[in-house]
C-alpha cells in the first residue's frame, strides 16, 4: 500500500498501541491519541516510523477539532482512522446510575461518532478512507451487569454499518472489530472487579474469563491488530459495514 496518514485513538496502551505499532511497521505515519502523554511517548518510542503525539480527551467536543487540526497541519488529512479508545464498568441494571451510563457512552460511542464525522469529508473528497472502530463481542450479544457497556458497543456496530451504507461506492469503508476478552489493562480491571465481588483469587478470576472463550485463553492485542490491518489493507473496499469477531469462537456469526 501507499503510505497513508493514520490516526489511532487509545494508542497509549492495549489494542490501540498494538494497532499503532502494526500500522507503523507497514510504513504509515501514525498519529497517537489518548489522554496520557506518558503512555503515548512509550508507544511512540516503540514505533519504527514517523509518529505524532496528540494528548486529548475525546469526550470533549472541542478536543476532536483540535486533534484533527494538529494532524492536518503536521501530516495532512486523516486517511485511516482507528478508534480504539474505550472504557468499561459493570453494575446491575438497577444500580447503573445516569453518571455511569453517560460516561461509558461518551467514550465508547459519542467520541467515535465525532471522530468519524470529522474524518469523512476529506476522505470522500480524496475518494479513499478506512474507518475501523474497536467494538466487542458485546456488540452482538449481552451479558449480566453490562447494560451500559453492551449498549455502547451495540451502538458502535450500528454506527459503522450506517456510515458504511451511506458511503458505499465513495472509496471509504467503515467496519468494526469485535474482540472477546483481550489480554489488556482493561481486562485486568475486570479481573479485579471479579475478585472484589466473588473473593476469587486474581488467578482464578482470570481463568474464569479464559474459560468463557472456547479456545480457553484470552485474545492477544496482536491478534486484534492483524484483523484491523486486514480491513485497512482492503484495497478494493469490498469489506465494509462488517463487525469482524476476534473471539476464539465465543460468538459464532
Amino acid at each position: 500500500m501507499a503510505e497513508r496518514v493514520c490516526l489511532v485513538t487509545g494508542a497509549g496502551r492495549g489494542i490501540g498501541r498494538a494497532v499503532a505499532a502494526d500500522l507503523s511497521a507497514a510504513g504509515h505515519p501514525v498519529v497517537l491519541v489518548s489522554r496520557s502523554r506518558d503512555q503515548l511517548e512509550e508507544t511512540a518510542a516503540a514505533l519504527s516510523g514517523p509518529s505524532m503525539i496528540v494528548p486529548a480527551d475525546l469526550t470533549d467536543l472541542a478536543a476532536v477539532e483540535k486533534v484533527y487540526a494538529e494532524v492536518e497541519a503536521g501530516f495532512g488529512s486523516v486517511e485511516i482512522l482507528v478508534v480504539s479508545a474505550g472504557t468499561a464498568a459493570g453494575a446491575p441494571i438497577h444500580r447503573t446510575s445516569d453518571e455511569l451510563w453517560e460516561s461509558i457512552l461518551a467514550v465508547n460511542l459519542t467520541a467515535p461518532f465525532r471522530c468519524i464525522r470529522r474524518a469523512v469529508p476529506s476522505m470522500k473528497q480524496r475518494g479513499y478512507g478506512r474507518i475501523v472502530v474497536i467494538g466487542s463481542v458485546l456488540s452482538k450479544t449481552g451479558a449480566p451487569y453490562t447494560s451500559a457497556y453492551a449498549a455502547s458497543k451495540h451502538g458502535v456496530l450500528g454506527l459503522v454499518r450506517a456510515v458504511a451504507a451511506e458511503l458505499a461506492g465513495s472509496g471509504v469503508t467503515a467496519n468494526a472489530v469485535c474482540p472477546a476478552y483481550v489480554d489488556t489493562p482493561m481486562t485486568e480491571g475486570t479481573v479485579q472487579a471479579i475478585v472484589e465481588i466473588t473473593r476469587l483469587s486474581p488467578e482464578q478470576a482470570r481463568e474464569r474469563l479464559e474459560r468463557m472463550q472456547p479456545i480457553g485463553r484470552l485474545i492477544t492485542v496482536e491478534e486484534v491488530a492483524r484483523v484491523v490491518r486486514l480491513l485497512v489493507d482492503d484495497e478494493t473496499g469490498s469489506i465494509t459495514g462488517q463487525g469482524l469477531n476476534v473471539d476464539g469462537g465465543t460468538v459464532m456469526s
